[in-house]
């Protein structure tokens, strides 16, 4: 039996990874899941692979009137939607806050923030009149301190991301909706590639390098991988979660706790060193 045996899901930004991957093991745990993205070919080539369990709905998290259909879609198609992961997102412009860009700011945080807002406001009639559901939302261990982002544009709307999943967990749960939040780490994803300029396939194709980069950024001597938050979700969308709300997973390997114990013994050695002279 799957986590997730007969629940019907809906997951944004599923085209790429920590969606795709997101996907792939909603079904493995037995739900049907409804997935949307902007790029239509892929999307469709991934349900085709996927199977008579994925359906693919074309649309921007940053349009409302998108994120609306593709809600009433899912729910036409599957008569319910048990779980909302709220994933899609994209990187934001870098630069010092006298260089940063404010109109592609604005852009940034409609998706990063807005498309959030937008699949809690439009699912949320449609689980109270299931009387239960889970949403989840992908923020990150950069909207709970700063310098964990190329972006302060980044930082800044993650962080907004963990309070609205505060604010709507409040309200929601009372009528037996959960709202949760997971804080991925150093995940090798094609962000970083998109960040400083790369599109669409070289972009993707960056992970690799991204994770041999980033894998001493954490304690846990690997860096994140887009399975590791898609098995967060699983277990916020599964029953194991029935009594979380208003929390915030962080997934990080442990790049949020502090300074690396070796990193921090080096410094006393450094520090031993210089004061051998005082003795």
């Amino acid at each position: 039996m799957g986590k997730l045996d007969g629940k019907f899901a809906l997951i944004t930004g599923g085209t790429s990874g920590i969606g795709l991957r997101s996907v792939e093991i909603f079904i493995e745990e037995g739900a049907t899941v409804a997935f949307s993205g902007r790029r239509e070919k892929e999307g469709t080539e991934i349900a085709e692979r996927l199977g008579e369990h994925a359906h693919f709905i074309r649309a921007d998290v940053s349009v409302e009137k998108d994120v609306e259909n593709m809600i009433q879609e899912t729910v036409s198609r599957f008569g319910r939607i048990d779980a909302l992961f709220n994933n899609a997102g994209g990187p934001a412009p870098v630069g010092s806050i006298e260089t940063v860009d404010y109109e592609k700011s604005m852009q940034a945080m409609s998706v990063l923030f807005g498309g959030v807002m937008l699949g809690i406001k439009h699912v949320a009639p449609i689980m109270k009149k299931q009387g239960s559901g889970s949403i989840i939302n992908n923020a990150s261990i950069a909207g709970h301190l700063a310098g964990y982002s190329t972006s302060m544009v980044y930082s800044a709307a993650k962080s907004a991301v963990l309070q609205l999943t505060r604010s709507a967990a409040m309200e929601l749960g009372e009528n037996n909706i959960r709202v949760n939040s997971i804080s991925p780490g150093a995940t090798a994803t094609g962000i970083f590639g998109k960040a400083l300029g790369l599109e669409g396939k070289a972009a993707e194709e960056t992970a690799d390098v991204a994770a041999d980069i980033l894998r001493t950024a954490q304690p846990i001597p690997r860096a994140g991988l887009p399975e590791d938050i898609a098995r967060a979700a699983v277990f916020f969308a599964s029953d194991d979660s029935s009594f979380v709300n208003a929390a915030d997973l962080i997934v990080d390997g442990g790049m949020i706790g502090g300074r690396h114990w070796s990193t921090h013994q080096a410094s006393v050695q450094q520090l031993g060193a210089a004061f051998k002279s005082k003795l």
